[in-house]
């Protein structure tokens, strides 16, 4: 029987902390770059909540990663790996915590967007959505 996997909901690297944590992300300050780690905490409205949800931080990794890769040649990014053995000391000697779930990238500027998938809308909240946001759309 496979073992049920835990949400990580709090990343630790002996000898060094976050230097930023947010509401679902760790960062670690790295000169020129950033380290970003994903967790599977969960927020909603700003406020994180008990619970986690396992695997929530690879997933939004590898979903990550696919669209830096992808629009890599459209819009630069500052996506550099996930290759965590290639990461500096003393992140690179912990794979089994970062595989899958962690992102070195060069400082930026950043543009604040924020993105929100939904499995799907019903009622009201569809209504709503294609009044304000699709009126200009085709009807699908």
């Amino acid at each position: 029987m496979k073992a049920v996997e835990r949400a990580l909901r709090q990343v630790e690297i002996p000898g060094r902390k976050p230097d930023y944590a947010g509401k679902v992300r760790d960062i670690y300050e790295l000169g020129d770059q950033l380290l970003i780690v994903a967790t599977d905490r969960v927020s909603a409205y700003d406020v994180i909540l008990g619970e986690g949800i396992p695997g929530k931080g690879r997933m939004l990794t590898t979903i990550s990663r696919f669209w830096f890769e992808k629009l890599r040649d459209l819009v630069p990014n500052h996506y550099v790996s996930t290759d965590v053995p290639s990461f500096p000391a003393p992140f690179a000697q912990h794979g089994s915590l970062l595989e899958g779930r962690s992102m070195l990238v060069r400082k930026a500027k950043r543009y604040d967007v924020e993105c929100v998938v939904r499995g799907y809308l019903a009622g009201s909240g569809w209504k709503e959505y294609q009044k304000s946001t699709c009126s200009s759309m085709p009807d699908w």
